[in-house]
């Protein structure tokens, strides 16, 4: 089969397209013949080697963390998916290879195509609407009537973030640029922060939760607008010790994470809120929860560009601009 293939760490390093052995199926396994899988800022990070402590894969490999196709084998213990039918799915961290024409993948993190979406559309929210579902619902079991902060509105996470968030009744405002206030307001945004010329800090106050996606200057800062016991949760880090324990970090790993996140979580105490970060894990069964959503029209893929399978370096390059306004697609077949 064909793929692309990582060589090596760097920010500057490309993939090449190369020849690969059809995937091994396990006995929980489905083979899954790939139409389109979607390009994330986690892609770039992985192949960047940002993750190479808490991630450390064995190159060459293989990027590509979520995908749409159709099911062509099944293992022998597998009960819920047959041949033929149409799947979505997020890569386990430990087998991710989207960026290819095959994958194997264990039946618990896959779920059945929404039938209102293409497959391109489809591959494009797995990863994303797994992370909003796990801050929102999940995480911080946002309610009716509370108030969310959701930094980075027009992005991959914030797109879907902000629907979700609509659909559980919270209040929502949102930061982004002032070409895309409009159509923030259009998924559901009832407050928008235009980045370059407002400070969010300034201007929002007694919020119940925060999710930040961005740096660490925009994480402390998103403190002061938490009410007493709100919860600032991060998917872009840094990691905590919570975390470190979940993936069974090393000793030494687990000194390093506390350190990491020494300083916002003391922040954090002094004012009275919570800090947790969250590196979301694949699942079936959410997918079909957000299925459901996304055939009612609770929420919508957002597309910025579709690339050919032959242009995946574009479109990695594309995302790492980090000007996509939702998501960035690859067709494959």
């Amino acid at each position: 089969m064909k793929a692309f293939i990582l060589d090596r760490y760097g920010k500057t390093t490309g993939l090449r397209m190369g020849d690969l052995p059809e995937p091994k199926v396990g006995e929980d396994d489905v083979l899954v013949q790939i139409h389109a899988a979607s390009v994330n800022v986690l892609d770039s990070k992985i192949r960047n080697g940002d993750f190479k402590l808490i991630l450390p894969y064995r190159l060459p490999l293989v990027l590509g963390n979520d995908l749409a196709g159709v099911v062509v084998r099944v293992g022998a213990k597998v009960r819920r998916f047959k041949p033929g039918d149409e799947v979505y799915a997020k890569t386990d961290s430990t087998r991710i290879g989207a960026f290819a024409e095959m994958i194997a993948i264990n039946e618990d993190a896959v779920a059945h195509k929404p039938k209102t979406l293409s497959m391109e559309e489809a591959a494009s929210l797995p990863l994303v609407a797994l992370t909003a579902w796990q801050v929102l619902v999940e995480r911080a079991k946002l309610k009716r009537g509370q108030k969310v902060l959701i930094h980075a509105g027009s992005g991959g996470v914030g797109t879907v973030a902000i629907q979700l968030a609509k659909h559980l009744g919270a209040f929502v405002a949102t930061t982004t640029s002032a070409a895309n206030a409009d159509w923030v307001k259009r998924l559901g945004a009832d407050v928008v922060i235009d980045y370059a010329k407002q400070d969010f800090e300034q201007v929002l106050q007694g919020y119940d939760v925060v999710l930040n996606s961005l740096g660490a200057d925009v994480l402390e800062k998103s403190l002061s607008v938490l009410k007493p016991g709100g919860k600032l949760i991060s998917i872009s880090g840094p990691p905590d010790p919570a975390f470190a324990n979940e993936i069974g970090a090393s000793w030494l790993m687990r000194q390093m994470v506390r350190l990491l996140s020494h300083s916002i979580r003391t922040k954090a105490k002094r004012r009275g809120v919570n800090y947790s970060f969250l590196f979301m894990t694949p699942s079936g069964d959410q997918l079909r929860e957000l299925g459901s959503l996304i055939d009612s029209g609770a929420i919508r893929p957002v597309i910025d560009q579709t690339f050919a399978f032959s242009s995946t370096n574009e479109a990695m390059a594309y995302v790492d601009k980090g000007r996509a306004k939702g998501k960035v697609v690859v067709k494959i077949r």
